[in-house]
This record gives structure tokens, sequence and C-alpha cells, in this order.
């Protein structure tokens, strides 16, 4: 499984690249696996504001469906359109054109509380 040394992850499998002020979230190769083929998405709204650790979107996939979980507070300032009519990019490539939403950021120090590539391959290594 690939989990890139440059971003952040929480336990609950989303990731976070931060660029700047925002936060661009997504999921996981490993929540991706688990869930199996992905078929639709639940965008949230450009707009919204998302407190950490609540959730904010849904995946259906050919299993179940699963809610996805806010790292991070702020306002949702960008959404990924493309999902809408491709879901099965969350699949072929988590880490890049699968991305969900970018989240400008009300309190960057709650990124200290996320996990880093090494500590979240520890955790998933228990799973």
């Amino acid at each position: 499984m690939n989990h890139p040394a440059d971003l952040k992850y929480s336990s609950d499998h989303e990731w976070v690249k931060v660029e700047g002020t925002t936060a661009r979230i997504g999921i996981s190769d490993f929540a991706q696996d688990n869930l199996g083929d992905i078929v639709w998405v639940d965008l949230p709204a450009q707009g919204l504001h998302v407190e950490a650790n609540g959730a904010f979107s849904e995946v259906e996939s050919t299993k179940s469906v699963s809610e996805i979980f806010a790292p991070v507070s702020g306002t949702i300032v960008e959404v990924n359109d493309q999902l809408q009519d491709a879901p099965e990019l969350l699949n072929r490539d988590p880490y890049g054109t699968g991305w969900i939403c970018v989240v400008e950021m009300s309190d960057p120090t709650e990124l200290d509380s996320l996990l880093d590539a090494a500590a979240y391959e520890s955790l998933i290594g228990d799973e």
C-alpha cells in the first residue's frame, strides 16, 4: 500500500495535504482498498463549515456506505466535482485526482493531532 510521507493521516483513514493555510483532503489507499469499488460520492457543499472529526461526506461502495470525517476544522473552499461522474477516481488515484475537497483551516494546530506516514502504517498494521 502507498502512504506518501508528505501527507498527514487521521485514524479514520483520511489524508491531508497541507498547502499553506488550506488542507486538501481525501481517503487513504488503505480506506479505498477496504471499501472496494466506489460507486457514489456525496460531495460536501462549497462554503460549508466543518469541524474536526465531524462527518462531512459519504462514499458508497459495492460493500457499504461510509462516512468521511474532517481531519481539520474550517470552511470548504473547493470540491472535486470530477467525483460526481467518476467516483472510481477514489479507487484509482486516492492521493491524486481522487481528492474530495479543500478546506481553509480555522485552526492549523489541529494538524498536530494527525499521524505521519509511519504512525499511520503502524495503525493500519494493527487492523
